[in-house]
């Protein structure tokens, strides 16, 4: 899911932070490649200098724009300046580097049993095979809701897809607005609907991923877009959703405008503006979207480190890894940091409130993120824009479908992907 967040930025002074660095080959420096902001969050900057300190090794961190990591990283491994350690997320993206033929599987690492059972699920790919440590924020998705406002109207937060509509019409009918629904901008809602498709099916994904079935064949789809559609034509996202953007969550919340909106835990630490309700103001159930009975919790987008399995420094990449893995280390690292866990070790970090009262409803409904990180072709842009189509009557549900997979399609047929 798309993800803001507002941490301090620690610039390191130990290790080399180097825009369009070449790989550094000498003995005792590992060269390590990622997005500039995401090498500068202040548990990445932590764990460089601890190792740096400890080993006596040397760092080499190349960086590069956001906005041009993609195409630079490509670029780089298609000249044979493939780093020891690349930085990624498991999302449609990472289909641009032949995981197969550059990565190394890190099964059977000595520390994959501390890694959580949703980190762990998250990182891994179609086959079950370990492509990266998560070494990252994490988060819990779901639909986070106005528990004041709901015990004063004497409404209960839903456990089902059936008592999750009732809830939102019955707010609707109060004059509430039931989800803030940030349609203007807003693009990772659609995955919570596609996660347990697919999470639960996988030999689905697998078809669909060969091109031999799409979107529009699968009856779950269609449910949840009809129920997105049906929504909004409701009036449960307000009568302003397509002019709602991320800068209009937190006054719609905090405000009591809205009731609920589908988001995550660490937003309520990084963007949200108290007025007058507070973070102690609300709660957490499952996101509902029609696709199954007891909703979902999608787990937290992890940038994983995956380790180049052609590196000259192959087992020192991996004791990096371990290093990073170790739980003295990950605590220094994450001490503070608003997150679940990823490591079953971790003491350090701070976790909502909203979360730990959860953790049942949690562990009964969770998947791991799958739509944008398993699906060939998946664009969050992509599927926002067949949305606002749908959104704005310029095609139906039907048509909405269709755009959703001629997006996908074309995506993974540029990637190069096999059967597109």
């Amino acid at each position: 899911m798309k993800k803001k967040y507002s941490m301090p930025l620690l610039l390191a002074s130990a290790f080399i932070l180097a825009s369009c660095a070449k790989p550094d080959n000498s003995s005792d420096t590992l060269t390590i490649m990622g997005k500039k902001s995401d090498m500068e969050k202040s548990y990445m900057t932590s764990i460089f200098e601890q190792y740096e300190s400890a080993s006596g090794n040397k760092l080499n961190i190349i960086t590069f724009e956001d906005e041009d990591f993609e195409t630079a990283a490509t670029e780089k491994f298609a000249e044979g300046e493939a780093p020891d350690i690349f930085m990624h997320f498991n999302n449609s993206d990472l289909e641009r580097f032949d995981v197969s033929e550059n990565f190394y599987y890190l099964n059977n690492e000595s520390w994959v049993t501390d890694l959580t059972n949703s980190a762990a699920s998250y990182c891994q790919d179609s086959d079950g095979n370990l492509l990266g440590l998560p070494f990252w924020e994490s988060s819990i998705s779901g639909c986070y809701y106005n528990k004041t406002l709901l015990d004063e109207l004497g409404l209960k937060p839903a456990t089902t897809q059936k008592e999750f509509n009732v809830l939102c019409q019955a707010l609707a009918d109060t004059g509430y607005t039931p989800i803030c629904w940030p349609a203007d901008g807003g693009e990772w809602m659609y995955q919570f609907g596609l996660d347990p498709i697919f999470a639960d099916n996988p030999p689905l994904l697998d078809k669909l991923n060969k091109n031999q079935t799409t979107y529009y064949d699968i009856a779950d789809v269609r449910k949840m877009v009809q129920w997105v559609s049906d929504a909004a034509d409701k009036g449960w996202f307000g009568k302003d959703y397509l002019k709602t953007g991320w800068d209009d969550i937190s006054p719609a919340m905090n405000s009591g405008q809205a009731v609920m909106t589908f988001i995550w835990d660490t937003w309520f630490y990084t963007d949200f503006e108290e007025g007058k309700y507070s973070i102690n103001d609300f709660a957490l159930m499952p996101a509902f979207m029609n696709t199954t009975i007891g909703g979902v919790y999608e787990g937290g987008n992890l940038n994983m480190m995956m380790v180049n399995k052609k590196s000259s420094h192959l087992e020192k990449a991996l004791g990096f890894l371990s290093f990073c893995a170790s739980e003295k280390n990950y605590n220094t690292a994450f001490d503070g940091i608003s997150t679940i866990k990823c490591f079953k070790g971790q003491n350090t970090i701070i976790q909502s409130q909203m979360v730990t009262d959860a953790q049942v409803s949690i562990s009964a409904n969770e998947r791991a993120s799958t739509a944008a990180s398993k699906i060939f072709g998946y664009s969050q842009d992509d599927v926002a824009a067949a949305f606002d189509s749908l959104f704005r009557k310029n095609t139906d549900v039907d048509g909405c479908i269709k755009l959703m997979d001629k997006y996908r399609i074309g995506e993974a047929h540029k990637c190069g992907i096999e059967g597109f």
